[in-house]
């Protein structure tokens, strides 16, 4: 189901047959990296993943992450861009990974660009933020381009990891 469309992408709700993205998705370098290892590393678990977050997400908020399709490669899946309201932050949380090979192509922009306009218009949200590992400079730049501003240190889980928290009003 399309949700939202850019010049080079299309936002469509994720499904449980989109396992098989997800399962790369989330085992690709950058999302082991800078979102951690969810412990997700068979189809079937991705299946679990999606039913459990994603399709819960859409129940409970109307809104949640969306695989994000790229025009020209015949609507090939490169990453997934969403809100999230989690139960440890003030404000919905915007995030978004991409596949390797669409990093640095402006598909980032683009598709966080869109995200911010569906949070405001479509689901009437009147405050973003986004956290981030203090190294993800590629996030951090990328935030700031979309006008969040950078508040404080935080540790929002359990494991203690201090993350930096950006803001916006829309």
């Amino acid at each position: 189901m399309q949700i939202a469309e850019t010049n080079r992408l299309i936002f469509s709700k994720i499904t449980v047959d989109d396992a098989p993205f997800i399962l790369e998705l989330m085992n690709s370098p950058g999302w082991i990296k800078y979102i951690g290892d969810r412990n997700v590393k068979t189809v079937e678990q991705a299946k679990s993943y999606i039913q459990n977050n994603q399709l819960k997400c859409y129940e409970d908020f109307d809104f949640g992450y969306y695989k994000v399709l790229l025009k020209s490669e015949n609507l090939k899946p490169i990453g997934s861009f969403g809100l999230l309201k989690r139960d440890t932050l003030d404000h919905v949380d915007i995030g978004f990974s991409l596949l390797p090979g669409y990093e640095g192509l402006g598909y980032g922009f683009e598709g966080a660009s869109q995200l911010m306009v569906l949070a405001k218009d479509t689901f009437n949200i009147k405050t973003v933020c986004a956290i981030t590992l203090p190294e993800n400079q590629a996030s951090i730049h990328l935030l700031e381009k979309l006008g969040l501003s950078y508040q404080k240190r935080i540790k929002p889980f359990d494991n203690g990891e201090e993350l930096l928290l950006f803001v916006k009003n829309l």
